[in-house]
């Protein structure tokens, strides 16, 4: 049995766990077993759905009140537990911080390794996994031996993906035994995002502004584009530092990781850790007074000029198209 460990928002799977559950697919299939679901929270039923499209043959929810909010020690311990009643082949979790959390504790626990960040696993004796490291600056190609296999899925490495199955999955309650001390670190309040707002995680397209911006005031036109090609504003690491744009809208290592069909990169050099967040793009446009740039270098396509030339005349054509 392979054992997914899925994230939700009121019973809408999020996209890092769909990319997890399309590993987790392939291994069932590669394995000869099922593939199985953990879930957790209010709605943690309502994934049974989405789930069994996705081929998930059983939900295990964990049936405590206390996991309607966050509380990585404890699910880490509930994992652990799931585990050991179940003997599960592998056990997946998503790229995010929280996935990784999670999957931490319950590898403590059971005294098992842990793979982080994999984007390839080759079932065998033993089995073979290639993952990042370094940000994702390398590939590291490594065995991953023990009667059971935890590892996260490194964030865009796999595209979510259906069997158009109807039949939901089947639903299991399981009650772990924990006490008020596996809840000391939870989350205990919530800033909700801003309405309208397209997410950096879920954008189709993300028009992206680096020191060559200039400044605060010019992002307007970064504003202005985004908007009408229905996507966000994205920033390089200087920018946030530089106080122009808030840190939530970052790209890169210590950012967000971004897969958008389009990401239009403008004024951005291209470090390495901004390439890592950014790496996922299906194509990139860059625009730079730099043709020797590493941005320029890796992107689809590139636009050799200044900036605050260039943007006001997409603009202009955009509208025109419309």
């Amino acid at each position: 049995m392979i054992l997914v460990v899925v994230e939700h928002e009121a019973g809408t799977v999020d996209r890092l766990s769909s990319e997890a559950l399309t590993l987790g697919r392939s291994l069932a299939e590669m394995t000869g077993g099922p593939l199985h679901a953990v879930a957790w929270g209010t709605g943690a039923a309502a994934t049974s759905g989405p789930l069994g499209a996705a081929g998930v043959a059983v939900v295990h929810d964990f049936a405590d009140p206390h996991f309607a909010e966050f509380a990585p020690e404890a699910l880490g311990k509930a994992l652990a537990q799931l585990i050991e009643r179940d003997g599960p082949a592998a056990v997946i979790g998503t790229g995010s911080e929280r996935g990784a959390e999670i999957l931490a504790h319950a590898a403590a626990r059971l005294g098992v390794p842990l793979a982080a960040n994999v984007t390839e696993v080759r079932p065998g004796e033993p089995w073979q996994v290639t993952r990042q490291r370094w940000g994702g600056s390398l590939l590291e190609e490594a065995r991953l031996d023990g009667p059971i296999r935890l590892l996260t899925v490194a964030p865009h490495a796999f595209e979510p993906a259906t069997t158009g199955a109807a039949a939901p999955a089947a639903v299991q309650a399981f009650a772990p035994d924990l006490t008020d001390r596996d809840f000391r670190v939870r989350v205990t309040s919530h800033v909700p995002a801003q309405e309208g707002v397209i997410s950096l995680a879920d954008a189709r397209v993300v028009v992206g502004g680096g020191r060559g911006v200039g400044s605060a005031e010019g992002f307007a036109q970064l504003d202005e584009l985004a908007a009408l090609l229905g996507g966000t504003v994205g920033v390089s690491r200087v920018v946030t530092s530089a106080g122009w744009r808030p840190h939530a809208q970052q790209v890169g290592q210590t950012g967000t990781r971004i897969a958008p069909d389009l990401y239009i990169a403008c004024g951005i050099s291209g470090a390495i850790q901004h390439m890592v967040g950014a790496r996922s793009a299906k194509a990139i446009l860059a625009i730079n007074t730099d043709r020797d740039a590493p941005m320029v270098t890796r992107a689809t396509y590139a636009v050799i000029g200044d900036l605050h030339a260039v943007l006001p005349a997409i603009i202009a054509a955009v509208r025109a198209a419309r």
